[in-house]
C-alpha cells in the first residue's frame, strides 16, 4: 500500500521539490496540513487517473444495474460503421 507522509503547509513549500519527486517517482500521497488538518492532497497523476477510471467503471455498473444503459454496439459493428473493416 503506497505510503502517506503529512507535511505542514509552510514546510512544504521550502521542500516541495523533494515532495513533488516523492509523490511523482516514489508514489507516495504527501498530505499537506493546515493546523494539523489535511488541507490538500500531493499524488502522481496515475493515481488520480487511476481513481477517475475507477469512478467511471463503478459509475457505469451502477447505471447498468439500475436499468439506466441500454444495449451498446458490438466493436465489430463500430469499425465497420467508421469504415476501418474493409
Amino acid at each position: 500500500m503506497p505510503r502517506t507522509a503529512k507535511i505542514p503547509v509552510d514546510e512544504a513549500g521550502r521542500r516541495l521539490d523533494e515532495l513533488v519527486r516523492r509523490a511523482a517517482h516514489d508514489g507516495e500521497t504527501i498530505a499537506l496540513t493546515e493546523h494539523g488538518d489535511v488541507a490538500a492532497l500531493l499524488v502522481s497523476p496515475q493515481v488520480l487517473e487511476d481513481l477517475e477510471d475507477a469512478f467511471a467503471v463503478a459509475d457505469c455498473q451502477r447505471r447498468k444495474a439500475e436499468g439506466e444503459l441500454t444495449a451498446g454496439i458490438a466493436h465489430g459493428e463500430v469499425r465497420r460503421l467508421l469504415g476501418l473493416d474493409r
